[in-house]
């Protein structure tokens, strides 16, 4: 071995500092948009390649917000790498360039960089430049050469070449010879630059003088420092052979596809040799140089020069094969001759295209824009001419498509708005389709899920809805649900419910139903009442957690369905200071004769408020009846001497509801011969003591009665001042008239359309009733007002006014008793009563004033 060939790492690293300072900075070619840089190999860890920062114009503080990365095929070595902090390409681990590069020329390492947001996508190639890491080497230390001592001068025996896995200036570059005296040495250039070595005989030989000659080859490559191999050349004489075999040419060269399978013949050899016997048989065999990938693909026949192929051949990893092949004969002194032969291979179409996604950004949300980048696509196909050019593309149907960035190279981008709630999710099929026939391809599915954005509202279910309630319900309860879908996902799709502000009887809405915001379930505040209110409207929001947030509205109609829940209340007759009703009956009344007509509402409708009267309790059932429909109460027959006096009945109003609600009111009927001028409980109604003064309405009622009353008085006082003073101017001594105006006590009070106040007029004991003024002139003709007052009360009783019609029926006979200490009865629990059934035309007037006090217990004159 030469002296350099058992040099350590110190001296490599030497070596490769020196290159450095004679070769330069690594260059950068830049050459239609990529960077070109060349490192020598051998290089430690760390040591600075390029700034591809500064060379590619990007800020390096953001390299690694941006995930500045270098992009490689899966299981391939990272012999470079970027740091991210000054954006510099190191040597991330040894480079080997003979390691890297199996075949000789330039050897490249290809790059590609990747940088997001945006996505952009740079090459670059990097030149492993060989250093003179090497020495040749011989395949064996020392050669026996057997030479005829009949060689003629100038013969030549090549010799084994020196094998160095450098390229360029640091290969094998010549062949000394130890001096001697009998050889020279020739060097020779084979096609593809390489070096081998032939002896030449310069002296002819004598076996007899000298049987051994021994010399010394060394190989020296180019490189620098210089490397050496050397080879010790043992020459033995021979006896002469004096003929060597001779091959057909020189060089052959064989075409072989390369799918070519083992076993297939490569070649037939054939050679020659002019001896007989021995001397004149040929065995083939490679020669020693011969690589050993050689020995591994190809096997030579020794007896019939076959070159067969043994093992697979890959057009991709080297697409030339030389073979050298020696022939020697079998004699004594054989000297061997060498033939070449070139296999060259065929491209056959045996790799698919390689598909890698090299960049995906998913999800993408469905709002992006045309034109968004989804995705960057490597594709690779390992053969060569139309066997590797390789066309893309994605299934059809889809809203994406493929860009060619650089060759091989594709982004996958969007071509229209997406829509997740048509299409949640694309399954994308990438299809890689190389030239050749047949024809390879390559499938990749990319499933691309898309991200939701807040693009719809929520719709109800329903455009609106109807809600029954049963009155009279639990506070609290449920009274409906209302739901509404969003078709958004996640929190866009989250929905929450509310009731809008609003007022139902000037009251808050949320003070009359609630809403579960999760649920969309309502539920009623408080009791409701059919009585009070019917139906109401409420304004439903529903609104989603999106940003920014989308509503809907919906009404909701909540009718309140009536329940029996009031009992018939009697109106008329009215008993006094809670005791029982009482009655006048003529003893001359004829059968059918109308004692008078019990009156009742009720505050509930419909059915439930429809009534019916029937007697229930009677002293005598064959005397007196009730009409189930107008309440009527009239005798069946005449009264007989035997009846009794006093006639006690209980007369019940029920309603229709079920179950149905009744109540009763007890008479106690007087059976006179003559009927006195006075009213009856039937006729009048008053006012219960218990009426608050507090009330505001009673304090309104008051005040304005009591200033139309003063109002009035005083125009009747003048109007009746200016009257009689006309008449006494005409007719000394005359006054009102006793037909016109009866100020008597005894006088008829003409009751019938009288409608007290609830101011009650009680003159004290030993006081006689007030001044009546008769204004004839001073209304309508047919009418007369007539005003009481109490000299010593503090209240007044004001009678309206009256026409003056003849009495009808039995009003001759009975007249009305005035009870001046009635009251007005009025309930703050009492409900206005109910119009959905009208009464009969008999109880319409007195149910008519009843509608016009407040609402409570109120009486209705009776009408006999």
């Amino acid at each position: 071995m030469g002296a350099g060939a058992g040099s350590g790492q110190g001296q490599l690293f030497l070596r490769s500092f020196l290159f450095l300072l004679l070769a330069g900075p690594p260059a950068r070619h830049p050459a239609r948009g990529q960077l070109r840089y060349a490192v020598p190999e051998e290089l430690e860890h760390g040591a600075f390649v390029a700034n591809l920062g500064e060379d590619l114009g990007l800020d390096v503080s953001t390299l690694s917000a941006r995930r500045f990365r270098i992009v490689s095929r899966a299981g391939a070595r990272q012999h470079l790498e970027v740091n991210l902090e000054n954006g510099i390409l190191f040597v991330n681990e040894r480079i080997d360039r003979e390691e890297v590069c199996e075949a000789g020329g330039t050897c490249l390492l290809h790059l590609q960089l990747l940088v997001e947001s945006p996505l952009e996508l740079y090459r670059v190639e990097v030149e492993v430049l060989d250093i003179n890491d090497h020495a040749p080497t011989f395949p064996w230390q020392e050669y026996v050469l057997e030479v005829a001592e009949s060689a003629v001068l100038g013969a030549r025996f090549p010799l084994e070449s020196a094998q160095d896995p450098d390229v360029g200036t640091n290969s094998v570059h010549t062949y000394h010879l130890s001096p001697n005296g009998f050889f020279s040495l020739e060097v020779q250039t084979r096609s593809d630059s390489s070096k081998f070595a032939e002896l030449v005989l310069e002296r002819a030989l004598d076996r007899e003088q000298q049987r051994v000659h021994r010399v010394l080859l060394t190989a020296l490559d180019g490189g620098v420092p210089e490397r050496s191999g050397t080879a010790h050349i043992l020459v033995t004489v021979l006896d002469a052979n004096d003929n060597v075999p001779a091959f057909d040419q020189p060089s052959y060269g064989v075409s072989l596809p390369e799918d070519a399978p083992a076993g297939t013949l490569v070649i037939q050899l054939n050679a020659t040799d002019l001896d007989e016997g021995p001397n004149g048989e040929i065995e083939y065999s490679f020669s020693g140089h011969a690589p050993p990938r050689v020995r591994e693909l190809f096997h030579v026949e020794p007896r019939s020069g076959q070159v067969l192929l043994k093992g697979r051949l890959d057009y991709e990893r080297a697409s030339l094969h030389e073979l050298y092949v020696q022939a020697k004969d079998r004699g004594p002194s054989a000297v061997a001759v060498h033939c070449r032969v070139l296999v060259h291979l065929l491209d056959v179409n045996d790799n698919a295209p390689e598909v890698t996604l090299t960049s995906v950004s998913t999800p993408v949300l469905e709002d992006a824009p045309p034109g968004t980048v989804i995705a960057v696509i490597s594709v690779l196909d390992r053969d060569s001419g139309d066997n590797g050019r390789v066309s893309c593309e994605v299934s059809p149907n889809v809203p994406f498509e493929l860009r060619s960035s650089f060759r091989n190279y594709y982004t996958l981008v969007t071509t229209q708005a997406l829509d997740r709630e048509a299409v949640p999710e694309y399954n994308v099929s990438i299809t890689a389709r190389d030239m050749g026939s047949p024809a390879l391809q390559t499938r990749s599915t990319l499933t691309i899920p898309v991200s939701d954005v807040n693009d719809n509202a929520p719709h109800f279910l329903q455009p609106s809805y109807s809600v029954y309630v049963m009155e009279n319900n639990a506070p609290g309860a449920s009274i409906c649900s209302v739901s509404a879908l969003d078709p958004d996902c996640q929190q866009n799709a989250y929905l929450s419910y509310s009731i809008a502000d609003g007022h139902i009887h000037g009251m808050p809405v949320g003070t009359y139903v609630s809403i579960n915001s999760d649920s969309g379930h309502m539920y009623a505040l408080r009791s409701l009442d059919y009585e009070q209110i019917r139906s109401f409207q409420i304004q439903v929001q529903a609104q989603d957690a999106g940003f920014p947030p989308l509503s809907a509205n919906v009404t909701v109609h909540i009718f309140v369905l009536d329940q029996n829940d009031n009992a018939p209340v009697i109106v008329s007759p009215m008993p006094r200071n809670g005791s029982v009703a009482t009655e006048l009956v003529p003893r001359s009344a004829r059968p059918g004769y109308l004692v008078g007509t019990v009156s009742a509402v009720d505050a509930d409708a419909g059915l439930n408020s429809r009534l019916s009267y029937q007697l229930l309790q009677a002293t005598d059932f064959t005397l007196f009846s009730v009409a189930p429909d107008t309440g009527e109460l009239r005798t069946l027959r005449s009264f007989l001497e035997q009846d009794a006096s006093r006639q006690q009945l209980v007369v019940q109003v029920r309603d229709g509801g079920q179950p149905a609600l009744s109540a009763t009111v007890s008479l106690l009927l007087s059976v006179v011969e003559t009927m006195p001028q006075t009213l009856s409980d039937f006729s009048e109604f008053s006012l219960p003591s218990e009426v608050s003064s507090s009330s505001p309405l009673t304090l309104y009622l008051l005040v304005s009665l009591g200033s139309i009353s003063f109002t009035f008085l005083l125009a009747i006082l003048i109007l009746t001042a200016i009257r009689c003073r006309g008449e006494r101017r005409s007719r000394q001594g005359d006054s009102c008239s006793p037909p016109r105006c009866h100020c008597c006590p005894g006088s008829r009070p003409s009751s019938d359309g009288l409608k007290t106040s609830n101011l009650t007029a009680q003159p004290p004991a030993g006081t006689t009733a007030a001044t009546c003024l008769d204004v004839p002139a001073g209304g309508p003709p047919g009418y007369c007002y007539k005003v009481c007052l109490g000299p010593e009360s503090a209240q007044s009783d004001f009678m309206f006014l009256k026409p003056c019609s003849p009495p009808r029926n039995n009003e001759k006979d009975s007249g009305k008793r005035s009870r001046p200490e009635q009251h007005l009865q009025v309930s703050k629990e009492a409900k206005q009563p109910n119009t959905d059934w009208l009464p009969p035309s008999t109880q319409r007037s007195a149910l008519k004033r009843y509608q016009t006090q407040p609402w409570g217990n109120r009486g209705s004159r009776w009408k006999g």
